[in-house]
Formats: C-alpha cells, sequence, structure tokens
C-alpha cells in the first residue's frame, strides 16, 4: 500500500519533468519588434499635432484676454460718456461668452485628443502583441516548448530558461543591440 501511495504521488512530479518551459522579456520583445518604431514616430506625430491645435486654442483664448484687458483698461476710464461705458460693458460681456467657450473647446479637444491617442496606442500595441504572441507560438512550436511565460510575470525563473536572445535573433535583431536589455538602456 506505501508503494502505491508513493507511486501516485511521484505521477505530478514525472508529468511536469516532461514539460520543456522558457521565459521571454516581453518589453524586450516589444521594444525590439519590427513595426516599434515606426509605432512611436506615429504616437509622437500626433501628440504633436494635438498640441499644436491646443495651443492654437490657447493662443485664441490668450489674444481675446489681452483684448478683455484693453477694453477693461476703456471702462475704467473716468472721462467715459454713459453710452461708450454701455457699450464697453456689452464688449466685455460679448468676450467674456467667447472665452467660456474657447475653455470649453480647450478642455474638450484635449480630452477627445488625449482619448483618441491612447486608443491608438492601444491599438498599436495590440497589433504588436498579437504578432509577438504569433511569433512565441511558432517558436515555441519550432523548439519544441510546452510552455512559454513573460519574464516578468514569474516570481522566479533561472536564466537558463530566457529565451529572449533566440526570438529576438529569429526577428532579426542582434541581442546585444537590442533595446532594452541590461547595457543598451540607451538605445
Amino acid at each position: 500500500m506505501k508503494k502505491l501511495v508513493f507511486a501516485l504521488s511521484m505521477v505530478p512530479v514525472l508529468a511536469f519533468a516532461e514539460l520543456k518551459l522558457a521565459t521571454v522579456d516581453l518589453l524586450v520583445l516589444v521594444r525590439n519588434h519590427p513595426d516599434y518604431d515606426r509605432n512611436e514616430k506615429f504616437m509622437e506625430s500626433k501628440s504633436k499635432d494635438l498640441e499644436k491645435k491646443v495651443q492654437a486654442i490657447k493662443s485664441e483664448g490668450e489674444a481675446l484676454q489681452a483684448e478683455g484687458k484693453k477694453l477693461m483698461e476703456q471702462f475704467r476710464n473716468p472721462m467715459l460718456n454713459e453710452k461708450a461705458k454701455a457699450e464697453t460693458e456689452r464688449k466685455l460681456q460679448d468676450l467674456q461668452q467667447k472665452l467660456i467657450q474657447i475653455e470649453q473647446r480647450y478642455r474638450s479637444e484635449t480630452m477627445r485628443g488625449n482619448q483618441d491617442l491612447q486608443e491608438d496606442r492601444n491599438r498599436l500595441m495590440k497589433a504588436t502583441t498579437d504578432d509577438l504572441r504569433v511569433r512565441l507560438r511558432k517558436f515555441a512550436e519550432a523548439k519544441d516548448y510546452d510552455l512559454i511565460l513573460d519574464v516578468n510575470a514569474a516570481v522566479f525563473a533561472k536564466k537558463g530558461f530566457d529565451v529572449t536572445d533566440a526570438v529576438l535573433r529569429e526577428m532579426g535583431v542582434d541581442p546585444k543591440k537590442a533595446k532594452g536589455r541590461p547595457g543598451n538602456e540607451g538605445k
């Protein structure tokens, strides 16, 4: 009976012993993906476009504020007659309404632009990670791996399990020059 219990307790260990496991650093793979630099340039361009758009709205508001200061100086002029004072006050109220509209447009454009940027970044990242999944699946099948985990998701993994360099080579990237690798942080 003791032999049977011992034999049954070894079944999970034997099943695990046959698994071929590996880890990869997905961040390194993403940073070295063929589309990474193009995607970053695209996002930078979109961000600059948004910045120009909101800066134009801000400049419009600043111009109206300068106009408002001049109108306030006119309004405070003790030499101004009642009719001119009433006209200046009306202009100030119109200007205040325009400034409120510009502020709303600025906030709306900023919020919508940032949301669009985030959606674009998510879409590009999904395309990259989907491609990496396909590449990793092909790599695993070709090298007969049962399981490949992201090294950052593992609590512990021996360095011998890391196949990031091999995947980088299959992507056409020299691991020694790969972005995001120790010693290559600035690249």
